[in-house]
């Protein structure tokens, strides 16, 4: 190949990248800390990490549980069913949002807040349960599943274990990073914060904690059905790579099936509703700067909102969890890829413009802004999760059971046919991976769908990071290796080699807890192998669902024919073109294991490591100062006397550093919208920064200083009177030589009124 000839202005980036990739590497080479003793001061202690003997295997001993155990009622046909929801946002400001890997993308404030959604589902007689756990995260890492795993076994024995708990994050793209083990991982998170680690699991736990308190008789049912006008495939050209008989047997190239699970105590009183539907929550793009739980997190908003009226957001008994599924190459931008400088489709093996290349390439929502698509998507899943919710009339009956096992997914043997083998490989990414998608572009000049790599970027790759072996190179093909991370172990491995695959089933339901994003296709592999796996051994009729980005994060699984077109996925497909194949094998092993009712002789396989040292952010903890003359929550802009239904209450505060609430939780909102009740002469809380008509905006300023701005966008509901808006925030303050404190504080601006005429 030709020698490229640059730009300047690419010469410039390639300078950039080259300098911050040194400095990254040197940051997480020598300045490793113990993790959290930088950032809490104050609040939570650093994370405990478990001695050898605590070990994940050891997960199966049995102390005496430090809480009772609820009275479980036996005559009964069903099962005992416990619901629990905790709040498990983390920090708002100062750290990337996860998802879109964009430098500059800051959480930088609140739209909603996230929740960690627990179901427990046991036997009548208390002798197997198993464990759901939806958690409005970007995904789950290794790293919390382990602190999870080991918290539950200090508090309940061995109730709850590595086989029969799934943690599944929903794979919203505007939730806080910093909570994972692997440097891929640290790097793209600018760090790991134990401030938003501590806040994750503790919401996780006491979902869970809940879900056990509250758990009664009750039934399950089951029921299905197709949503349609919420999704497209974004690699269209990938999955017609896959063979045409397959693809015959298919009337779309997405999966639109959603299945639903509703629960009822025996009374028939609403309990909760798990959905699993694909669907990427990137209907928020990659210039957002709130924390919310995007399309997915709006259809739980909407049906815990209808269920748990009287409620605030975030409260109430109902339970709705909308999880994911095999959602790797589907984008809720249902109006495709067009190229915004001149409007014409860029719906192409390459996802490029004729103008301006890939970064011009962009799908939209249906919406007229994000948060228009982001309610429009969300509605659109809420409403066919009502509609089968209301019909479902199938019971889920049968024993419960569980399967697990770790595997070392680098050094799986495939067997392609009765004589033929294939291996799994040390992972890595390819060029496309730095393309991204037409949801979210790369900041560089990459395109989907490279398949020869470059040797300029080979030269600065190799410099930095060193050469990817000939081994690697060849088991990765055709994947042109952009990054070696199977081969790079400094400070920490950048990959997972140790990766969990786990069945769960109530019945005739299997769950199958997926580490990553499956593609359309994969993802119907899958569940005809496990089905298949399953009525071999006598359990037929199975319906087998898939759960995605669950326990561990392993980046996306496509096809083998898919990866051969190295689009974005393709090139995400970290353990090589096997991986797929190398899943299915093992997921069958897991069936036959329950169906033959021999979990118990199986291996649990090779532990996965807990790393002690982690990298601090790289945003530093820094003192709050108000303005001369002021303090903090005073008033800087107020708002106007009268408002109408329609419009926005914007108000503006002396502010503190948000993250701040994720150590000193005083305050539990950062904001209440109240209406005056003359009757009582009381504030009624109206809305709190759960809610969808609320947003809190951060500023950042200089030397400690910034501002808080709320707005209230006034719903068609308001009823006419006088309201106010509070503002609740905690500020750092340092005496030197003492450690920090973090302060809470509290604002009430002067009142509005809702008018209906002027």
């Amino acid at each position: 190949m030709a020698k490229r000839t640059f730009s300047t202005l690419e010469i410039f980036l390639i300078f950039l990248f080259v300098l911050m990739t040194g400095i990254t590497v040197a940051l997480l080479s020598l300045s490793f800390i113990t993790s959290g003793t930088t950032e809490n001061h104050t609040g939570f202690p650093t994370t405990q990490i478990p001695p050898a003997t605590q070990g994940p295997t050891a997960i199966q001993a049995s102390p005496t549980p430090s809480t009772p155990e609820p009275t479980l009622f036996q005559n009964f046909s069903g099962y005992h069913i416990g619901v629990g929801r905790a709040d498990c946002t983390g920090q708002v400001a100062d750290i990337i949002l996860m998802g879109y890997s964009k430098t500059g993308q800051n959480a930088r404030g609140i739209l909603t807040r996230l929740y960690s959604r627990a179901f427990i589902m046991a036997e009548p007689d208390g002798s197997s349960r198993v464990v759901f756990v939806s958690i409005e995260i970007g995904m789950v890492s290794q790293r919390l599943r382990l602190e999870v795993l080991n918290r539950l076994q200090s508090k309940y024995g061995s109730l709850y274990r590595r086989d029969n708990v799934i943690l599944s994050g929903t794979h919203t793209h505007s939730g806080p990073a910093g909570y994972f083990q692997y440097t891929t991982f640290v790097i793209a998170s600018e760090g790991f914060s134990n401030r938003t680690f501590e806040y994750m699991v503790a919401g996780i736990m006491k979902s869970i904690e809940i879900a056990h308190a509250n758990m009664r008789p009750g039934k399950i049912f089951i029921n299905k059905g197709n949503v349609d006008g919420a999704q497209i495939n974004r690699s269209p050209s990938s999955y017609l790579r896959n063979p045409q008989s397959e693809r015959a047997r298919y009337s779309s190239n997405t999966d639109k099936e959603m299945v639903l699970l509703k629960m009822v105590d025996l009374n028939g009183d609403d309990l909760g509703l798990i959905s699993w539907f694909a669907v990427h929550p990137v209907s928020m793009n990659n210039s957002n700067h709130l924390v919310n739980s995007d399309n997915v997190g709006y259809a739980s908003y909407l049906f815990e909102q209808e269920k748990n009226k009287g409620y605030l957001p975030g409260e109430g008994p109902y339970v709705a969890a909308f999880a994911s599924s095999n959602l790797g190459d589907v984008s809720p931008n249902i109006l495709g890829p067009h190229c915004i400088n001149t409007g014409e489709s860029c719906d192409n093996a390459n996802s490029t413009c004729p103008i301006g290349g890939p970064s011009m390439c962009i799908a939209m929502g249906p919406g007229q802004d994000m948060l228009d698509s982001t309610q429009i998507i969300g509605r659109i899943i809420y409403e066919k999760a009502k509609e089968l919710y209301a019909s479902a009339s199938q019971e889920v009956t049968g024993p419960l059971a569980s399967a697990h096992q770790w595997v070392n997914m680098t050094d799986v043997t495939v067997w392609l046919n009765s004589t033929h083998t294939a291996k799994t490989c040390k992972p890595a990414l390819g060029y496309s991976f730095a393309a991204g998608t037409i949801d979210g572009f790369g900041t560089l000049n990459f395109m989907q769908g490279t398949t020869v790599g470059d040797p300029s970027w080979d030269s600065i790759r190799d410099q930095i990071l060193g050469k990817p072996s000939e081994e690697i190179k060849e088991c990765q093909k055709p994947k042109p290796i952009l990054l070696h991370t199977g081969e790079l172990s400094k400070p920490h491995p950048w990959h997972p080699d140790i990766v969990d695959v786990q069945i769960i089933t109530l019945g005739f339901l299997a769950i199958t807890a997926i580490p990553g994003e499956f593609t359309t296709m994969s993802g119907r592999r899958l569940r005809e192998a496990v089905q298949e796996e399953f009525a071999t051994y006598g359990m037929l009729n199975m319906t087998v669902v898939i759960s995605g980005l669950c326990n561990v994060y392993t980046h996306y699984i496509t096809t083998y024919e898919e990866y051969q077109a190295q689009r974005y996925e393709a090139a995400s497909t970290i353990y090589g073109p096997h991986t797929l194949s190398a899943y299915i094998q093992r997921f069958r092993v897991l069936a036959k294991a329950i169906a033959t009712d021999t979990v118990a002789n199986l291996s649990s396989g090779p532990e996965p490591p807990f790393f002690k040292d982690l990298m601090a952010p790289l945003i530093p903890n820094t003192v709050d100062r108000a303005p001369v003359g002021t303090t903090f929550g005073d008033v800087l802009q107020p708002a106007n006397p009268k408002y109408r239904v329609g419009e926005v209450v914007e108000v503006t505060f002396v502010g503190a550093n948000p993250k701040n609430s994720a150590e000193n939780r005083t305050h539990q909102t950062f904001l209440t919208v109240e209406k005056y009740e003359a009757t009582s002469a009381t504030w009624q809380i109206m809305h709190n920064d759960a809610s969808w008509e609320t947003r809190f905006y951060w500023h950042k300023g200089l030397l400690g200083h910034s501002n808080a701005t709320i707005q209230w966008h006034i719903p068609d509901t308001a009823q006419p009177g006088t309201y106010r808006i509070r503002y609740f925030g905690h500020n750092r303050k340092q005496n030197s030589p003492k450690p920090a404190v973090i302060l809470s504080f509290e604002s009430t601006p002067s009142t509005f009124d809702i008018v209906t005429t002027w």
